[in-house]
């Protein structure tokens, strides 16, 4: 099931994105250029999602070779990342949420929503990758010119906005969310917590990363098992739940 979404979201960001970088530019409306958008932000983080679920070995499980290759690729197609050091950081983040060693996890309690995400990125994002993605943004902005000069411009709106808008959508939805605290825990204590949203939501906010308490029990359930999670996992103060890299499967139910 994992390959099979992991092949649907693939093909789709693929797809919209080549008819999109060739669509007649004078055809959009502000509608259609905001669905677009929009469809294109979700498959974007969908790339990520897919990437994520490869670091835990749950994308392709059983198959360390495979799953690690998919991997790297979503995380290329994404952003240029890494696929390597993504997988050391998040496995750390999930050994030691809320602490000093926890590379995605806010320094200070006072520290903002924008300095805690200008952190997060720059722990995921180098100059070689900026570089990387500038160069890639240019040659295809420069192919489309040779076709229509204004083509160019579907660069920019098509893939560098909805990669801008999925890296706020995931550090909102999948890390200051679930990890910021609500003031029920004790002081200084981290406790990571659910969002509660309704399954649809759920799905569009972040492919159901806002069941963050079920993800960090169980690790090894993949991004579109974990609504059946819910209710399963008891709410608790504290820095973690599980290992970071178990992939067990969890059965129905459990």
């Amino acid at each position: 099931m994992g390959l099979l979404l992991g092949a649907g979201i693939f093909g789709a960001w693929l797809a919209t994105l080549v008819l999109a970088l060739l669509a007649e530019p004078a055809g959009w409306t502000p509608a259609a250029l905001g669905l677009v958008i929009a469809l294109r932000t979700l498959l974007q983080t969908g790339l990520f999602i897919l990437g994520h679920d490869a670091m835990h070995r749950t994308l392709v499980p059983g198959r360390q070779r495979l799953n690690d290759g998919l991997g790297r690729l979503a995380l290329l197609l994404y952003a240029g990342l890494p696929y390597a050091r993504c997988r050391r950081h998040h496995l750390r983040h999930h050994r030691f949420p809320g602490s000093r060693l926890d590379p995605d996890f806010r320094r200070a309690i006072g520290d903002g929503a924008l300095r805690w995400y200008a952190r997060f990125m720059g722990n995921y994002l180098s100059l070689g990758q900026l570089v990387l993605l500038l160069a890639s943004w240019l040659a295809v902005a420069g192919g489309l010119m040779l076709l229509e000069p204004r083509q160019a411009l579907a660069v920019p709106t098509f893939w560098v906005l909805p990669l801008v808008l999925s890296s706020f959508q995931l550090f909102l939805f999948g890390t200051y969310l679930p990890h910021r605290g609500d003031g029920s825990s004790p002081a200084g204590r981290h406790a990571v917590r659910s969002l509660g949203y309704p399954h649809l939501l759920s799905l569009l906010a972040c492919y159901h990363f806002g069941y963050h308490r079920e993800h960090h029990a169980h690790p090894g359930v993949p991004w579109f098992r974990l609504p059946q999670l819910r209710g399963h996992v008891p709410h608790q103060h504290g820095h973690g739940y599980g290992p970071a890299d178990d992939s067990r499967p969890l059965r129905p139910g459990r």
